[in-house]
């Protein structure tokens, strides 16, 4: 019997401001605990909130991306629980009134394109954190409460139930992931929790109604949110058809033992107690507010995509691997603008060696586009030389792994300047004098008369063989285009 899945997810995005939501406090990673909770953030008593522009800002440029609707009037509400390192007793979040309602992410599935829709996107402050390690020797089995991250800004970013497979889910929030990048209102940094979704999971028979669901908080890998999400999948038709019921929890992944286990009964929103803050005034967001927002909005990547597909003659799979970061859409746009390129003539051989040689480099070194040591106007130069005919791509590779090594580094030098200094050194300029060329494939003939008696049988392979020996003879420094063309033109006559 069929089963169907059923997941929403729930994304808290940390907001890349340098202050809290509602305090003056450094929202940097890394310091020492509690020395960035200042008495706002624990709510000692005589303190007021004041609410961060720049965090309203971003959660306006969420919504424009995504299409959703801004509301121009937005409240803040407490939502009442204990948790040991939420030290209020209650969490600043929106409730009934968001600041962005609706929009829309588009997903790339097996079956083709997918609109996940979002419900809403609201404004809210992060908890806590607490330590079970890492703590001194001499503490004992006790629990350390950080503070540092109270107050927090979040945009927690709310799916409908769309989502039909653990696939669908990774292609979602992967596709959130770089979006909140892309338009710079997030660094995106799952190790430091800065992007972290929570799965609802259900399943139910096609066409039944919505199955109990289960939490499982807190993911912050795509890897393990897919390994939770399809062992909870498994363990609720397991439970059902073992003849149990599913009851509505909140669940942790395990990822040492692959497994969800209860965490708490789940809350329902009756059970938060919210009501308005009586410190925060309504949000009020003026249409010109909203208006300068959007003009200074990015070209967002869908938007991108289709271009590069249209103007520049890329395939979609290209455009969609060059618009999955904003670093390598802008590094691959630079190298475009240094080289003048508009047209998939000149286009496609800077895919191939952004999408190839750069990205592979990146990964193998695990290095940041950013602090890549090939800058874009140096790539260009590299490329106008194969171009031009100075370097055949093997050779420019050779170029290119001595540019990223640093081996032919001229302090300050970018483009041409290094990029010729390193062919020059190495004896890398190729041979393209027809003359020259022209005595190479007649000696290859000469010498290679059982070869170049089974070409003239019909042995296609044995034309490959006499280039090998040409570009042998030549040190590889031969145009391999001018060697083919001479090649069968010497041996025709």
């Amino acid at each position: 019997m069929t089963w169907e899945v059923v997941i929403g997810l729930e994304t808290h995005t940390q907001l890349s401001t340098a202050s809290k939501i509602f305090s003056g406090a450094s929202t940097a990673f890394g310091a020492a605990p509690n020395t960035h909770a200042s008495a706002v953030d624990i709510a000692l008593p005589g303190v007021l909130p004041v609410l961060n522009r720049g965090a309203v800002e971003r959660a306006i440029r969420f919504g424009l991306a995504v299409g959703g609707a801004i509301n121009r009037r937005s409240v803040f509400a407490r939502k009442n629980y204990f948790y040991p390192d939420l030290p209020k007793g209650y969490q600043i979040s929106q409730y009934e009134i968001p600041i962005v309602q609706r929009g829309s992410v588009t997903i790339a599935t097996e079956a083709g394109e997918k609109t996940i829709r979002l419900t809403r996107a609201h404004l809210e402050e992060d908890a806590g954190k607490s330590l079970h390690e890492g703590l001194p020797a001499d503490a004992g089995d006790v629990t350390g409460i950080d503070l540092n991250r109270a107050g927090t800004p979040l945009l927690e970013i709310v799916s409908e139930p769309d989502l039909r497979s653990s696939a669908e889910a990774i292609a979602y929030a992967k596709k959130l992931h770089a979006l909140v990048m892309w338009i710079g209102i997030c660094d995106g940094n799952m190790q430091e929790g800065s992007f972290r979704c929570d799965a609802n999971v259900s399943v139910r028979r096609p066409g039944a109604p919505l199955g109990t669901r289960c939490e499982i908080k807190n993911l912050n890998s795509f890897r393990f949110m897919q390994q939770a999400i399809d062992y909870e999948v498994r363990r609720q038709i397991e439970l059902i058809e073992d003849g149990g019921t599913v009851v509505q929890e909140t669940r942790l992944y395990d990822p040492d033992r692959n497994e969800t286990r209860p965490m708490r009964s789940k809350e329902d929103a009756q059970d938060y107690r919210y009501f308005p803050d009586p410190d925060l005034p309504p949000l009020v967001v003026g249409d010109a507010w909203i208006a300068r927002l959007r003009r200074d909005l990015p070209e967002l990547p869908d938007a991108m995509r289709t271009r590069l597909v249209a103007a520049h003659g890329l395939t979609d799979y290209d455009a969609a691997q060059l618009t999955s970061s904003h670093d390598l859409a802008a590094y691959y746009a630079g190298v475009c603008e240094a080289l003048d390129a508009r047209d998939g003539t000149a286009c496609k051989p800077i895919a191939n060696w952004v999408l190839g040689e750069f990205s592979a480099s990146l990964n193998r070194t695990d290095t940041a586009v950013a602090d890549a040591p090939v800058p874009p106007e140096t790539l260009a130069a590299l490329l106008r030389r194969i171009a031009d005919g100075t370097l055949s791509g093997k050779m420019a590779k050779q170029v290119f792994d001595e540019l990223w090594t640093g081996d032919g580094a001229i302090p300050g030098a970018i483009g041409f300047e290094v990029v010729d200094a390193i062919i020059d050194r190495r004896g890398l300029r190729q041979v393209s004098d027809a003359g020259a060329i022209a005595a190479l494939v007649d000696a290859v003939i000469a010498a290679q008369p059982a070869v170049v008696a089974e070409f003239r049988a019909g042995k296609e392979k044995a034309f490959n063989a006499l280039v090998g020996h040409v570009m042998k003879a030549s040190k590889g420094k031969a145009n391999p285009g001018e060697v083919n063309a001479m090649l069968r033109r010497k041996l025709a006559g």
